[in-house]
């Protein structure tokens, strides 16, 4: 279960934000405790993990590519897992 919610961006393109809960015993949000997750599309998540990394963030040490682009994941300072999304936008057309 989920939703999307597509909206246009300021170039007049189709871009969506997806809501998705997950299963009450899920352990993808681990390390943290918490019961939620964000995800934020970026540019050039390789260079911003490092980049991250050098600033004292908690990256974890963990990459995943998929058809959909590649993911990375950092904690922030309250505990809360952030998942990093570089989009590969040719899987969406």
């Amino acid at each position: 279960m989920g939703s999307t919610f597509w909206w246009k961006n300021k170039d007049d393109v189709d871009c969506s934000t997806q809501w998705s809960p997950f299963k009450e015993d899920t352990d993808y949000f681990e390390p943290s405790k918490k019961e939620f997750m964000m995800n934020f599309r970026v540019e050039n998540l390789d260079e911003l993990l490092e980049t991250l990394k050098s600033e004292g963030v908690q990256v974890i040490d963990k990459k995943e590519s998929v058809e959909e682009g590649k993911f990375g994941w950092i904690v922030d300072l309250e505990g809360n897992k952030i998942e990093l999304w570089e989009p590969n936008d040719k899987a969406f057309l």
